[in-house]
């Protein structure tokens, strides 16, 4: 990473961080995807049920290989025929992984969803839920964050899944009502009821879509 975005990425961490805290929700703040990598598991104690939705963001600072060689119970939907039921297992698990689609610079928690089973966890079920977030995905405010993940992530997503909606061909949302859209739900995370519920990494890296 330019020295120069670091140095900025530090900053406008610390505002982020700030806002999480005023929303009941708890920031940290990553060099390196190796720190945020010792971020994530010192967090997660050995022995905890952990699972996930398609975060990108978890597998590419390591936390994804790391909790599936080491002590815990690491629940993987693609090794399940029953893909359902490990979805639901989600709901129970003690640590609950996901990124954000995009995130205000105050603290606030954009994502869309298809199958809903990823932001309908982030709002209830685990008994944590953590975020690894790169600093591209921050906005300066709501219309910008669901610009953001509505014109970024989405097409992004939906090309990456092979998907037939108008926005893999256009690289933009075109509001579709496409039978595979994947912006069937939208989530805006603002406050957290539960003190020590959700946690957000902050990582100094262009991570995830």
């Amino acid at each position: 990473m330019n020295e120069i975005v670091s140095r900025r990425n530090a900053l406008l961490s610390q505002k982020v961080i700030n806002g999480l805290k005023s929303r009941n929700m708890t920031g940290y703040y990553a060099e390196t995807k190796e720190e945020a990598l010792k971020i994530a598991l010192d967090l997660i104690p050995e022995g905890s049920s952990v699972t996930m939705g398609g975060a990108m963001s978890a597998r590419e600072i390591g936390l994804v290989d790391a909790l599936q060689k080491g002590n815990y119970n690491f629940i993987d939907r693609d090794n399940y025929e029953d893909k359902r039921a490990a979805m639901l297992m989600a709901y129970d698990a003690d640590f609950f992984l996901s990124s954000a689609n995009a995130m205000t610079d105050d603290g606030i928690l954009v994502n869309i969803d298809g199958n809903s089973n990823r932001v309908s966890a982030i709002a209830q079920g685990p008994k944590k839920v953590l975020f690894i977030v790169g600093m591209n995905k921050i906005t300066s405010d709501i219309d910008s964050a669901m610009k953001r993940a509505r014109n970024v992530a989405a097409p992004i997503n939906a090309q990456r899944f092979g998907l037939s909606t108008p926005c893999t061909k256009t690289g933009a949302c075109m509001n579709c009502k496409s039978p595979d859209t994947i912006c069937c739900q939208f989530l805006i995370t603002r406050y957290s009821r539960h003190q020590d519920r959700i946690h957000v990494i902050l990582v100094n890296d262009e991570l995830g879509f």
